[in-house]
């Protein structure tokens, strides 16, 4: 009878500068590009690295993904709307790396002729495991975003709607929904918002956001962290730059803080 072993999984996307300047570890995983972006029907590779002290198998899949309201990565169902991982095939699935060693993984999009315009997501699941038996098995998972952008017109819709203030414990920031109703996904990249008190009107801070992706056909949330003492009622003056293909967008809210 074999004994069961326990399993540890730690999840998460791989970051643009993954592995570099790590010390090594018995088992570790790393890949890039960190994502991956297609017109269509092509063909990327993905080049992923062991740079533990450990021969590990690493087990290659396509699965649906997601991101919450704050921004965080979560594994949906493969065929849920907008997902890419049906028509994503990585070769090879099951690959062998020793210590140091790296491998190249052949990601090819096969984009259906009906499929709705616009982008569509997916993740390259990598899993590794060690070879060897230990009393505990601990299992890496790392996410490669994979956006197919499927032939069709573009639509850009962003909309601002709601902004609150929000507490938690003794800090307090300012919450922004945003809309993505368009069909490709969004770079949300310096925005920022400038608070005024009134009735005087008078400057007293400028907050910037996270950067973060907004996919398409779904909402999300900003935060701009105050650190200024302010009170009472305020105007905040919502500012998004344009990017390629959208223009700037700007709203003022008027609220008690």
């Amino acid at each position: 009878m074999s004994c069961a072993v326990p399993l540890a999984f730690v999840l998460a996307l791989v970051p643009a500068s993954a592995g570099a300047g790590a010390r090594p570890r018995p088992l570790a995983l790393t890949a890039a590009p960190a994502r991956l972006a297609l017109r269509g029907s092509e063909i990327a590779s993905v080049r992923i690295r062991n740079p533990g002290t450990k021969r590990i198998a690493v087990d290659a899949a396509s699965t649906g993904f997601a991101l919450d309201l704050r921004g965080r990565p979560h594994i949906v169902r493969r065929n849920g709307a907008r997902s890419a991982a049906p028509w994503l095939t990585v070769q090879p699935a099951h690959i062998t790396l020793a210590p140091h060693a790296t491998a190249a993984l052949r990601v090819s999009a096969r984009v259906p002729p009906h499929a709705e315009p616009g982008d569509h997501d997916a993740l390259v699941l990598l899993s590794s495991r060690p070879l060897a038996a230990a009393r505990v098995s601990v299992r890496l998972r790392l996410g490669v975003v994979v956006v197919v952008r499927a032939p069709g017109a573009v639509i850009r819709r962003l909309d601002l709607r709601g902004l609150r203030l929000a507490r938690r414990g003794g800090r307090r920031a300012l919450e922004l929904v945003v809309v993505n109703s368009g069909n490709v996904t969004e770079q949300l990249l310096r925005v920022h918002v400038a608070v005024s008190r009134l009735p005087a009107r008078r400057h007293v801070t400028t907050v910037a956001a996270p950067a973060r992706e907004l996919r398409p056909q779904t909402r999300g949330l900003l935060e701009f962290r105050l650190r200024a003492r302010v009170h009472g009622l305020v105007t905040a003056r919502v500012y998004v730059p344009a990017e390629p293909g959208r223009h700037e967008i700007r709203r003022t809210y008027r609220l008690r803080i």
